[in-house]
């Protein structure tokens, strides 16, 4: 019988909580801390969840073949949930996502069905080939759009590029959690961290919680991505790219303050703190 814990697995549950913030500094870049009410960003937080857990779904629908070779524990060829169900819940998903979107808006809606085709591209065509971390950055980068949909959408490239820059290198990184990874790869993935938190500091807003963020997300991201560049093991990648996904929250604190959102920063701390808890909880459950 398939429990709930089973699903929760599938759609890597406590990784999701790290896309709560993208659309959340999109519209704070935006229109400030003042501006968006508290409903449109609810909703687009609930789309954010769905279209990712929705993709994590469906990555393991179209790899159920190559996981039962390398990654037997997983629901799909574990047997634990049937491969067709697993695509009923990621098209589910989708549905839910793009409406949850609409209800915040037409402009956000339509940035979800650009968001929605990219993760499916991502997931059934691009995922193996080359163009693969670019397409998952540029999914990644539509999150954080997804919140700055409409009038002033300019103001939001720049954390929608900090956020997709991680992604490039946190993909990149995780390829090489089955057959080991590169030193270039681990050097590659270092230095545009480095320029990411960077990143936090340009414009406005309040420097110091930028400053702040953007000391915490490399403390969380560089170890592994340093680590991986004198060991390009496979074991090392895995570590460095359950690192990588998990910091993309202190990169939306860094992104949050550069908005001067102080309340926003604080609740995305709060939203890490969550977090790092389930996952100590389901520790057997996998993030990557």
């Amino acid at each position: 019988m398939t429990r709930v814990a089973d699903y929760l697995d599938l759609v890597r549950a406590p990784a999701s909580l790290t896309v709560l913030g993208d659309a959340l500094v999109g519209a704070l870049s935006v229109s400030g801390p003042g501006g968006t009410g508290a409903a449109r960003k609810a909703a687009l937080a609930a789309s954010s969840v769905c279209l990712y857990s929705a993709g994590m779904a469906l990555n393991d629908w179209a790899d159920a073949d190559l996981d039962a070779l390398e990654r037997p524990e997983r629901p799909i060829p574990s047997g634990r949930i049937p491969r067709s169900r697993a695509l009923a819940v990621g098209a589910a998903l989708t549905a839910l996502g793009v409406g949850a979107a609409f209800a915040g808006g037409r402009a956000s809606g339509a940035v979800s069905l650009a968001l929605a085709g990219s993760l499916w591209a991502y997931d059934l065509r691009f995922k193996p080939t080359p163009a693969g971390p670019a397409v998952m950055a540029v999914c990644r980068g539509l999150d954080v759009m997804l919140g700055a949909a409409g009038p002033g959408w300019r103001r939001a490239l720049v954390p929608a590029g900090a956020v997709a820059a991680h992604t490039v290198a946190v993909t990149a990184v995780s390829r090489g959690e089955v057959v080991g990874s590169t030193r270039a790869t681990g050097r590659a993935a270092a230095v545009t961290s480095v320029a990411v938190a960077a990143s936090g500091l340009l414009g406005g807003g309040v420097r110091v919680a930028a400053l702040l963020g953007g000391a915490r997300y490399l403390s969380a991201v560089l170890p592994g991505q340093l680590a991986l560049a004198r060991d390009p093991s496979a074991a090392q990648a895995r570590d460095a790219t359950r690192a990588g996904i998990r910091a993309v929250v202190p990169l939306q604190q860094a992104l949050a303050g550069r908005a001067g959102a102080l309340v926003a920063t604080a609740a995305l701390l709060a939203i890490e703190t969550v977090g790092r808890l389930l996952a100590r909880r389901r520790s057997g459950g996998d993030i990557t």
